[in-house]
């Protein structure tokens, strides 16, 4: 099981090689999107643009050389498949990454940028990872899972522990969740740290992966995943990041992808952030009344990935 200790040595572990983000109020809007105070963590400006970096090179440091020497494979809706590009450029290693159909064409030219060899093929994350194991195993490369794997989880949880060193006063989290890894190891940061915070997730309608398996009291697996947005479409998690998230998460909240499209226009028209659709996701939730506070309440929301789509 995750423990608080393993996000304090993956901080450690991984500070020479990511950013410290830096945290922003949300305010003078021109149009509010809550009474709250809204502190937003831009991870956007995060290595490869997105929380992703901190878990992947966690990943790469626990490992040996010999065990990264035939390169480095995963599968990813885009911002996990950046991190472990970078990754296994750093480590001087081949990257293959295998993506969804759904994947965005900029996510796809900035993998190969990095070096990373695009395998496209699936129409959700979950087919896609079915041919990165495959593969894998084929050419006897490491496999980084993008949500599951401990080292992952453990270094995307550090987030959490940037957020509250420098927002204290926080009553609420707001995290986007695709597979479930970031708000799994964020909620053992959280609730070590500061056991009363409540921490919401937010999922896409049309890939509702830990709703459904909370509400089933149990890991499920979706019949169909119709959301559009790659970052955030999952079939079915796994059952360590589910226990994790039935311990920690207090709600999570269902949003269209439209909503997402149109809060990532509000955060670059009012504050010139360019978010992609899971980065703009706790924004959605707040502009949709999806999740409401009242002033006097302290809010903090991810802006956990960069992208142009709100920008026009």
């Amino acid at each position: 099981m995750l423990t608080f200790a393993d996000i304090e040595a993956a901080r450690l572990r991984i500070e020479p090689y990511v950013r410290r983000t830096p945290v922003i109020e949300a305010k003078a809007l021109s149009v509010p999107v809550t009474a709250a105070k809204l502190t937003l963590k831009l991870e956007s400006l995060q290595v490869t643009g997105s929380f992703k970096g901190r878990g992947a090179i966690n990943k790469l440091l626990s490992l040996p050389p010999d065990a990264v020497a035939r390169g480095i494979v995963t599968a990813s809706g885009g911002n996990h498949g950046l991190a472990v590009a970078r990754a296994a450029l750093i480590a001087g290693v081949p990257a293959t990454i295998f993506v969804p159909e759904t994947i965005t064409p900029t996510k796809v030219e900035k993998l190969k940028r990095y070096g990373a060899e695009v395998v496209i093929g699936g129409a959700i994350w979950n087919e896609s990872n079915e041919r990165a194991l495959a593969f894998a195993a084929e050419r006897q490369a490491a496999y980084f899972h993008p949500f599951a794997d401990p080292m992952v989880i453990a270094g995307n949880g550090t987030t959490a522990l940037e957020l509250l060193a420098d927002v204290p006063d926080l009553d609420v989290v707001l995290v986007a969740i695709g597979g479930g890894g970031l708000i799994a190891g964020m909620g053992v940061a959280l609730k070590a740290l500061k056991p009363h915070v409540r921490i919401i997730g937010i999922e896409p309608e049309g890939s509702p992966t830990l709703k459904a398996s909370l509400d089933a009291g149990r890991v499920v697996r979706l019949p169909a995943v119709t959301s559009k947005v790659a970052t955030m479409s999952c079939a079915e998690t796994e059952a360590a990041v589910f226990d994790l998230v039935r311990q920690h998460v207090e709600d999570v909240v269902l949003i269209s992808d439209a909503a997402m499209l149109e809060a990532s226009r509000l955060l670059w028209f009012e504050m010139g952030i360019a978010a992609d659709l899971s980065g703009a996701a706790a924004i959605a939730a707040l502009q949709t009344g999806k999740v409401s506070f009242g002033a006097g309440v302290s809010v903090g929301a991810l802006v956990c990935g960069a992208g142009p789509e709100g920008i026009a």
